[in-house]
């Protein structure tokens, strides 16, 4: 068997391993017999209520949350040609955050609108850096990119943080959600994210064509016909949902779409092809790692995912 294709399938190994650990740490801990046990026995009571109904959808959400931004980041960088670019860094997660704060504070019967308004606000940050980083008759400039996404994540930034100083009576209800947490996390929001988040990573798997191609440079890149400003719009807006869809369900996580890509061509090299899948898997671990230190580390209280992640 391929090296790679091993090292993918043991780090998915390692994910399942570590799910069934997490779901027995927290304020009332199980062995894995009494994990088992409660996931497959209807009759266990409350270890089956505390798993299935608490910990369950918390895990299933962080994994893939974890999946989309790991993705989300490798698109970006093979976007940008830039070890650097990732959701948060880019703009693109400060758009989606932007919009979805706004429609929480100003809007809050429309809640049901924040998936679809932190999509839109994404994109809108996403089109603002090509827009300041192109250049007439040459396309987009790819050093250009990465300080209009610093310059685009700044603005936005600031944005937020004036609606949290005149809507500070209101704040609360999102404090926790500026920090990216999983307090709180149910069945409701698994139903929400899986769709949304399975159609990205299903749309990123086509997209490992044109981003090997984006690596090669754009020289030759166009002279293999490739569409080069084209395939980088289309692979920016599946980073783009990727990034806008989890951050409208569990707010703002940096760092995840920078560091598991470099983790991932450490491991399975620098083609897409494995580092695509070897995303979506050690994404999804270290998301899960982090926010299950992040409910046990200070029990009974919970730090939100997003300072854990910071700090690692």
């Amino acid at each position: 068997m391929n090296k790679k294709i091993t090292i993918i399938i043991v780090t998915f190994t390692i994910l399942i391993l570590t799910m069934i650990v997490s779901l027995g740490l927290g304020s009332v801990e199980y062995s894995v017999g009494e994990v088992i046990e409660a996931v497959f026995n209807k009759d266990s009571g409350t270890s089956r209520s505390i798993v299935m109904n608490v910990r369950m959808p918390r895990i299933i959400v962080a994994m893939f949350v974890g999946a989309s931004l790991a993705v989300s980041g490798a698109l970006l960088q093979a976007v940008m040609k830039n070890p650097l670019a990732d959701p948060g860094l880019t703009g693109v997660s400060s758009g989606a955050s932007l919009v979805a704060i706004v429609i929480m504070l100003l809007f809050p019967t429309y809640t049901y609108l924040v998936p679809i308004g932190a999509f839109a606000g994404g994109l809108l940050a996403c089109t603002m850096v090509f827009a300041m980083a192109w250049k007439k008759g040459k396309g987009v400039d790819t050093i250009r990119i990465i300080l209009a996404g610093v310059a685009v994540n700044a603005i936005l930034g600031g944005g937020t943080s004036m609606l949290t100083v005149l809507f500070s009576d209101r704040i609360q209800g999102v404090l926790l959600w500026l920090n990216g947490s999983m307090s709180g996390i149910g069945w409701g929001d698994v139903r929400v994210l899986i769709p949304f988040a399975t159609v990205g990573l299903i749309m990123s798997v086509f997209c490992i064509r044109s981003a090997n191609l984006l690596q090669l440079g754009d020289t030759v890149a166009t002279n293999l016909g490739v569409k080069v400003n084209q395939q980088r719009i289309i692979l920016s807006v599946v980073a783009v949902f990727l990034a806008a869809i989890t951050t409208s369900i569990v707010g703002l996580i940096g760092f995840v779409g920078l560091i598991v890509p470099h983790m991932g061509r450490k491991l399975v090299g620098t083609d897409y092809k494995y580092l695509i899948p070897m995303s979506i898997v050690l994404g999804a671990l270290v998301l899960l790692v982090g926010d299950t230190l992040a409910r046990t580390i200070a029990a009974p209280i919970e730090l939100p995912v997003g300072t854990m992640m910071s700090i690692v």
